[in-house]
């Protein structure tokens, strides 16, 4: 059975987030799989202590609960940072769009242009 622990388990550290979108994708699969893989594990050991009628190691199932725990935490937190960065980066493309154009209108066109897209939001156009 695997006893592996994280390694930020033990001080209660939060686990370092990826940098890239790249990133965050091969870690929500390696959780994914390391999630199941539990899984697995503790269902594979309830089968054999039905079966035999023994009993579990206490130590080793709290340690593989633990770990499970701990790794859906890691993948809440990735999938959440993923969703907020996601968010940074619409925004600052919408505000990069913003200081493009606005160089090409003059103040009432650009008023012009803010009264249309209010309109479109108000009207869920947008």
């Amino acid at each position: 059975m695997d006893t592996t622990i994280l390694h930020y388990q033990e001080g209660r550290d939060k686990p370092d987030l990826p940098k890239t979108r790249e990133e965050c994708h091969s870690r929500i699969i390696k959780l994914q799989f390391d999630i199941a893989a539990i899984r697995d594990q503790l269902a594979t050991a309830d089968m054999e202590r039905q079966a035999n009628g023994g009993r579990i190691d206490t130590d080793w199932f709290r340690r593989a609960r633990t770990s499970l725990r701990f790794k859906r935490e890691e993948l809440v937190l990735i999938q959440e940072h993923m969703r907020r960065t996601a968010a940074i980066g619409k925004v600052k493309l919408k505000d990069s769009i913003i200081a493009i154009v606005r160089r090409d209108y003059d103040d009432d066109e650009w008023r012009g242009v803010l009264d249309e897209a209010h309109r479109l939001v108000r009207e869920g156009g947008a």
